[in-house]
């Protein structure tokens, strides 16, 4: 018998209405010691996907109007007995409701507990839960696209047709090699080759698609680097919609690391903005100097600012050697000033160039196209199934290797019982990622990051 847990489902702030959630064996009965529906209707009498309006109680007192929505296992969404308390969604009212809710019986939920839940109970998998926490944090139309297709299960989907064609072979394999007086077929070396390549090849194309979903749902480490007054902190402010770093005519202003995450288009740049390179013998500016050193080699992407008004110069050398191999956009600033920089030089040196006015704030559609095509995210498709995170990453590339090595062991003529060893190590990876082969310590950790309500 499950304990019946409660918290608030909505976020902890003023709202027109706040949802406090019940699940469990007894959230019915444990609701409905403090609502009481106008028509004087028990909730207990209630069929699931009913609603009823009422007034909640504690302390011997009614102190709000409600909604009582009545959700009946197994068709909810844990998969037990469910009751939505809407309430006024004052910060007041909606703690008020829930310590009636305890008094009544219920005990606190933990983080992630009610999808936690939802997966014991079998109602979604371990990725669908993941693109649940995925959604919760998305930060634009297609990082919530991609959560919602996670949600729906498209890369559980994706993951049960391979493990299918694997575990075929796999039980074909094992009855051969268990029973080779059966008359059972043969499992032929092309169909098994052709089950490694086209499982190699699936897995493959999830990860390839992984880097750009995570540019998309994640975002992107990116430093703004370039000489001292070349515009990096107005293109920090251009970028951020605010003054974010401070702003003056006076070389070295910027002497330690601004940072603020902000969306381009719908990418999400967690920008840093550094100190101007440059020798210099202040030492607080040095420190600042070396940090934005670190940070280009640490960077996913480097925005690097040149003075168009201005002669090319050491320093602006020193940055382009220091991009060198690496995903990096040229921005030559200033293009409201009479130019004299050597610009064929600069686009010899970046895959990728964009002229720009941060001060008035024009090139950033430019800027915006420059960054999808640097990252590949103009050609991310959300629709297709992504992997949400490293956890999940990590199995598909274990899954990989051991397909890799069973096909290796094929070319080598390696007994098929070595091969099948192979194989299920495959298989178990795969189940790890859906969930139904994961441990108890990477079930909690993952829904130990989820938030209290969810």
């Amino acid at each position: 018998m499950s304990a019946t847990i409660a918290a608030v489902a909505t976020g902890n702030c003023v709202s027109g209405i706040g949802i406090i959630r019940l699940s469990g064996d007894d959230a019915i009965t444990v609701a409905g010691r403090v609502f009481t529906a106008m028509d004087k209707t028990p909730l207990e009498k209630l069929s699931g996907y009913t609603a009823k309006y009422g007034t909640v109680s504690g302390g011997g007192e009614c102190f709000d109007n409600a909604v009582a929505l009545v959700y009946r296992a197994p068709k909810s969404y844990t998969g037990e007995n469910v009751v939505e308390l809407c309430v006024h969604g004052g910060i007041y009212i909606v703690e008020k409701t829930l310590e009636a809710v305890f008094e009544a019986g219920a005990v606190p939920a933990q983080a992630g507990e009610f999808t936690k839940r939802a997966f014991l109970n079998g109602k979604i998998d371990l990725a669908q839960a993941e693109g649940v926490a995925a959604l919760i944090s998305a930060q634009g139309q297609e990082a919530a696209r991609a959560s919602y297709n996670l949600l729906q299960g498209a890369l559980s989907n994706k993951i049960s047709q391979i493990l299918d064609s694997l575990i075929e072979c796999s039980a074909s394999m094992a009855a051969w090699v268990d029973y080779p007086d059966e008359e059972i077929p043969d499992l032929s070396e092309d169909t098994l080759r052709q089950t490694l390549e086209t499982a190699r090849s699936s897995l493959t194309a999830l990860l390839d698609n992984y880097e750009n979903g995570a540019v998309m749902t994640q975002g992107v480490d990116t430093v703004i680097a370039g000489r001292p007054n070349a515009g990096k902190s107005t293109l920090m402010n251009m970028l951020a919609g605010r003054e974010k770093s401070i702003v003056t005519h006076i070389e070295g202003t910027t002497r330690d690391i601004v940072e603020e995450t902000v969306r381009l288009g719908d990418m999400l740049l967690h920008l840093s903005d550094t100190a101007g390179l440059r020798s210099s013998k202040d030492v607080v500016e040095a420190i600042g100097i070396e940090r934005a050193m670190r940070k280009i080699d640490e960077a996913e992407l480097i925005l690097a600012v040149f003075d168009s008004s201005a002669e090319l110069c050491e320093d602006d050398f020193r940055l382009m050697e220091s991009c060198r191999g690496k995903r990096a956009v040229a921005v030559i600033n200033k293009t409201d000033l009479k130019s004299v920089i050597d610009t064929e030089q600069i686009e010899r040196s970046f895959e990728k160039t964009v002229y720009l006015s941060a001060k008035n704030t024009q090139g950033l559609g430019e800027l915006e196209h420059a960054v999808r095509e640097m990252m590949g995210t103009d050609k991310y498709d959300s629709a297709q199934p992504m992997l949400a995170n490293k956890r999940q990453k990590l199995c598909v590339l274990n899954a990989r290797s051991c397909v890799e090595q069973a096909l290796d062991g094929l070319n080598l003529g390696v007994t098929y019982d070595a091969l099948n060893v192979m194989i299920d190590s495959a298989v178990d990876e795969l189940l790890s990622l859906t969930g139904k082969k994961a441990t108890e310590e990477v079930v909690n950790h993952i829904f130990s990051r989820f938030c209290v309500g969810k």
